[in-house]
Order: C-alpha cells, then sequence, then structure tokens
C-alpha cells in the first residue's frame, strides 16, 4: 500500500491530528499527546499487544547499547546515500547505495522532509541492526510562542517515546514507527539552548567545532526553520550535506552562510546524535530483548560536548553572543571561516580557482533542484488553481499546500548563495593584493582567471523547465543568475513566472489572466529580500502588497554578480596605472545593463516543441 495514501487514512482512524513537520503550532497547544494504534478495515481499534506485526516490519532489538562502531556504520550509511545520485527519499532508500533495502518489506514507501530526515535515517538503521531507538515527541515553548517552529526562546522536551518491545514476542511495527515520526516530528526539535532548560533531553547536543566530531551523521540546523544531514567532510573542512524537502525530494549542497548564526536559545548550528541504550530490558527465548526504557547519555558523558558554536572559543565570554570571537591558533577568523579550519584541523588554504567553480556547480545543482521542485508543483495543479485572496500568515513557515509546493526558502537560500559567490570572488582578489598566506594561488591576474573559471563552469550549466505549453525551456547560468529575484516562489503562478520572465515572447506562453499578474508584480518587494523573517505576519491582501505594507520586502535586491564585481576590478587595476583609485566599495560594482533580464530571454533561452 502507498505509504502517503495510507498515512493520512490511518492515522486519522487512530484519532490522531493529522500535520507535517511544518504544522507544529497547533499539534501542541496541549503537551499531551495521542498514542498511536494499529488501525484495522473499517477503522476498528485493536489494541496493539494483540496484533501481530507481519514478518517483515518487525522492529526486533538484539543489541542494547549504540556502540562507536554503530556510530561508524551510521555514518557510513548517510555517506552512501550522499554520494549517491538519488534525488528523493524514497529512491534513496530503494537504491544499490542502501546496503539493507533487500529486507524492506515490499511495496512500503519511505517520506521525510527536512525535520524528518535526520530521525528517518537514524530509526530506519537502528530497525535494520537491530538496535533501541527513542525520540522527543513533545516539546513546549520557553516563554510564549505561536508557533514552536520560531520560539524565540526556544523549546523544551516534554516526551519522549521509546521504540522498545512491551512484551516478549510483541515487536513494534516499523512502518508505523516511521509514520510516527513523519507525524510527530517538526523542527522545533532541534530548537533548544546548548545547556538543558527543564524536562527531557533533547535527542541531540551542541558538538565542539573539531575534527573527527563533525562527521557523517551530524545534524545541522538553521533557525529558519531548515535542517541537514552532513554525508562528508574533506580534508579542506568542506562540509557536505543532504537535505529533503515537504515534496520529499532530496538534494545536496555545501555548508556556507546559507546555515545563519542565532541566538543560544534558538539553537542554530552543529548537533550530534546522544548515544543511547537500553536498560531494565529482559531477554526472550529468541534472544530478542524487550522492556525496559531507552536511556541517553547526559552532558557530562559526552567528551565533545561544546557550546562554542554559540559563545565563541575565548574568555571572558562576551555580553552577547554576536559579539563572540572565533580564533584558530592565535588568529581571529570569521565563523565560516573557523568552521572550516577547526573541522579540517589544521590551516586551511584557499585555491580561489577550485573554490570558485565548486560554488558555480553547486549554484547550477541548486537550479536544477528548483527545476524539479517547480515541476513536482505544476504536475500537482497548483497554478491552475485560483490565487488566493491572501498570503498564508508568514510565506516561509506554514503548512499544507503552500509549504509542499511553494518555494520562498529555498529560493532565499539560492539568493544568499549567489550573493555569497559574488562577496568571495571580490574577497579573493583582496586576499592576493594583501599577499594572505591563506590564499593558494601563484597567478599574475586573479580576477583575470577567475572571470575564465566562472565562464567556464558558468557555460556548462544549463536549466530546463517546462513551460505551459508543454515545451521545454533552457536557461543559462547568467540567464538564471540575472533574473532570480524574478522568481516566483507562488505555486499559484504559470511555470513561466515561477521561473521570471519578463519578456513578451516567453510570456506568451502564460495563461496567467489579470489578478494573478497583478499579485505577481505586487510580490516583488517580497523577492527582493534574502533575510526570512519568520516572526512576521504575512497576511497580505493584493492591496497590502501595493501599498508597501510593512513587512511586505525591501524595494531593491541586494547585488549577486560575480561577474559585474570582476569586471569593475579589471577596470580600476587599468585605472591604477594612471591615477589613485579609492578601495572597492559595493557601489562601485558595475550594475548589469539596463535590459539583461530581457535580453536573457533572447540569449540564454531557447524554446523546444
Amino acid at each position: 500500500m502507498n505509504f502517503r495514501k495510507w498515512l493520512p487514512g490511518a492515522l486519522a482512524a487512530a484519532g490522531l491530528a493529522i500535520c507535517t513537520s511544518g504544522a507544529a503550532a497547533e499539534t501542541y497547544a496541549s503537551v499531551d499527546t495521542a498514542t498511536m494504534a494499529p488501525v484495522a478495515s473499517g477503522a476498528e481499534h485493536v489494541d496493539p499487544a494483540l496484533t501481530r506485526t507481519p514478518e517483515g516490519f518487525r522492529w526486533r532489538i538484539t543489541r542494547l547499547a549504540w556502540t562507536e562502531s554503530d556510530e561508524r556504520a551510521f555514518g557510513e550509511f548517510v555517506t552512501a546515500i550522499g554520494d549517491s545520485n538519488c534525488r528523493t527519499y524514497d529512491e534513496c532508500l530503494k537504491g544499490p547505495w542502501n546496503i539493507y533495502r533487500a529486507s524492506d518489506p515490499r511495496g512500503i514507501y519511505f517520506y521525510a522532509d527536512c525535520a524528518d530526515l535526520p530521525y528517518a535515517l537514524r530509526a530506519y538503521f537502528a530497525w535494520k541492526n537491530g538496535l533501541p531507538f527513542s525520540y522527543v515527541s513533545g516539546v513546549a515553548p520557553v516563554g510564549q510562542s505561536r508557533d514552536l517552529r520560531y520560539s524565540r526562546y526556544g523549546n523544551y522536551a516534554v516526551r519522549r517515546t521509546d521504540v522498545v518491545p512491551q512484551a516478549e514476542g510483541v515487536f513494534p511495527n516499523a512502518r508505523t514507527v516511521l509514520a510516527a515520526i513523519n507525524n510527530a516530528v517538526s523542527s522545533a526539535m532541534f530548537r533548544f539552548a546548548p545547556e538543558r532548560m527543564r524536562g527531557e533531553l533533547f535527542d541531540f547536543y551542541p558538538v565542539k567545532l573539531q575534527k573527527g566530531s563533525i562527521r557523517p551523521g551530524t545534524v545541522i540546523y538553521d533557525p529558519n526553520g531548515h535542517v541537514a544531514v552532513v554525508y562528508s567532510v574533506d580534508d579542506e573542512g568542506r562540509i557536505r550535506f543532504i537535505d529533503t524537502h515537504p515534496d520529499n525530494s532530496l538534494t545536496r549542497g555545501s555548508y556556507g552562510k546559507r546555515f545563519v548564526r542565532a541566538s543560544p536559545p534558538m539553537g542554530a548550528g552543529f548537533k550530534n546524535w546522544r548515544p543511547m541504550k537500553l536498560v531494565g530490558a529482559q531477554q526472550g527465548a529468541d534472544g530478542t530483548w524487550y522492556g525496559g526504557r531507552a536511556v541517553v547519555a547526559g552532558d557530562g558523558e559526552l567528551a565533545d560536548w561544546s557550546d562554542e558554536q554559540f559563545h565563541g572559543t575565548e574568555s571572558p565570554r562576551p555580553a552577547g553572543w554576536s559579539s563572540a570571537a572565533f580564533v584558530y591558533q592565535g588568529e581571529r577568523l570569521d565563523y565560516y571561516d573557523y568552521v572550516r579550519q577547526a573541522v579540517a584541523g589544521r590551516d586551511v588554504t584557499y585555491d580561489p580557482i577550485v573554490e570558485t567553480r565548486a560554488m558555480v556547480r553547486e549554484l547550477c545543482d541548486d537550479l536544477y533542484y528548483r527545476a524539479i521542485s517547480v515541476d513536482i508543483a505544476v504536475k500537482a495543479g497548483l497554478h491552475q488553481r485560483p490565487q488566493p485572496s491572501r498570503l498564508p500568515d508568514n510565506i516561509y513557515g506554514t503548512s499544507g499546500d503552500w509549504e509542499t509546493y511553494s518555494t520562498p526558502s529555498r529560493d532565499a537560500r539560492l539568493k544568499a548563495s549567489f550573493a555569497e559567490l559574488r562577496d568571495q570572488v571580490v574577497r579573493f582578489v583582496a586576499m592576493a593584493e594583501a599577499g594572505d598566506a591563506k590564499l593558494a594561488y601563484a597567478g599574475a591576474d586573479l580576477a583575470g582567471d577567475l572571470k575564465q573559471a566562472y565562464r567556464e563552469e558558468a557555460g556548462a550549466c544549463k536549466v530546463a523547465y517546462v513551460a505551459s505549453d508543454g515545451s521545454e525551456r533552457v536557461l543559462s547560468f547568467d540567464a538564471a543568475r540575472a533574473r532570480v529575484f524574478d522568481f516566483s516562489f507562488d505555486p499559484h503562478h504559470c511555470p513561466e513566472l515561477r521561473w521570471g520572465a519578463r519578456s513578451e515572447a516567453e510570456l506568451a506562453t502564460c495563461p496567467d489572466g489579470e489578478t494573478k499578474l497583478a499579485w505577481y508584480d505586487a510580490q516583488q518587494r517580497l523577492r527582493n529580500q534574502t533575510e526570512r523573517t519568520y516572526d512576521a505576519h504575512m497576511g497580505f491582501s493584493l492591496a497590502d502588497l501595493k501599498a508597501r505594507a510593512p513587512g511586505s520586502g525591501q524595494d531593491a535586491p541586494p547585488d549577486t554578480d560575480a561577474m559585474a564585481a570582476l569586471r569593475a576590478l579589471a577596470v580600476r587595476d587599468e585605472n591604477l596605472e594612471t591615477a589613485d583609485v579609492p578601495a572597492l566599495r559595493g557601489s562601485d560594482l558595475e550594475a548589469p545593463p539596463d535590459g539583461e533580464a530581457e535580453r536573457a530571454f533572447e540569449d540564454g533561452v531557447a524554446a523546444e516543441d
């Protein structure tokens, strides 16, 4: 039976509220939650203790504790998925990179959005390896909060669910466990202060930024509502992650400024799973364990527990977290540079050409992933629905079809990555001019070499989308970059608007009428911003957006044009031969010529029947 079709009906019949990982606010209005029970045909409730779990779904516990060997094997399991080319969570668990797939019951479907992913991977691995598993299944806010995913002062754990046979021969049903995790877990489970405030221990702990502690299986939490899982860390300190989305797609990326720092109670940063053991259990005649309770390691038992991500490396600590200093081998570094140096465990040098090529490739991947997401929304028919009279209360943090098919958060991360690329190439040139020992470059024209590397990588990147008439449109990398702030995040818009079409030629196939086009134009100020404001009210009407209501965005987007920055540097260097030129400022950078976005369709977009 298809899991996504089974899940809502089964949970509803069991008397549980249906919620996605995004719908946390109402779910925990009370800290009391229902207990899941197996459901028979006709919504008949049956006692779990009297229900025989099908053989293929039996969760047998054959070992009492997670060992270092288990942690390494879990990391290898995650790495294999990250290194594969799978594109959905279901595909990732059913492909040859999953060594446990042969034991999965036929017909099982696997689902995980970003918050579910760490739990889904961990639970699946525990099931296949006979290990105990337990997870926080209820949280409450510290102070008041309308939405536990974005509580200002973080959360505390109020309930833990153990996956343990309660009697000999009565095994938990793994499919039921995985479904319960999807239903209970949200990003609120990652939003907690480094020190325990009250209640139960959370499943994760803040880890020291050092080689070996950030490893495959480590979780990265962005307090803007996103969660990822590390799958590799290379010798240069580059951290690669996988993440999933409400449409069940799985994507990959590198750690960087798309993951923000925040105040300690919000719990941003890197987290590792707490080691777990089963105590008080009894061994049955078949050698499996039942009864007892799962216990997770406390802070004092964890050698690499650390709150330095929040307070910095120096003593005394600053009064405010934003003033934290990060010093590596006597040198004060930007936080993200510190992470890379510390995780590599040595002085890392940056090859600007290699770094630039890698950033362009990853942005190309991000555009490709976005194409998949938009296509899923189109196939679901969202663009054919009438435009709602108002936006969701918050476009970044909501539930239902908007959470599944819209792209405001994905688009914000994409814009931030384009801006980071632009800032990095400017920084590399500045490092070269300063003779920075951390820059590994021996050439004579860094700006020119960076332009060449950019052109080669960008030229190899093409992103295709399906237009309203079924034809394929192909965007070049530069065309996509030029119109990234025109990409519509609204799933009710035609695919042409979703990809920022402005020219009459490209828009000729878009069926959107006057109302939808008016909404698209009015949402421009929201598209211009890269910061995700989850605590702002955004239930704007069309009139509100036209009136530029507070919180409805900004008038102009930030600069993301790396090539324009490099051209400006080249012009400056030429002028230095005849006159003194002041240091480069953001306002000195060459702006894209007028009409560039319009010409992008003619130059970089091809339509095919």
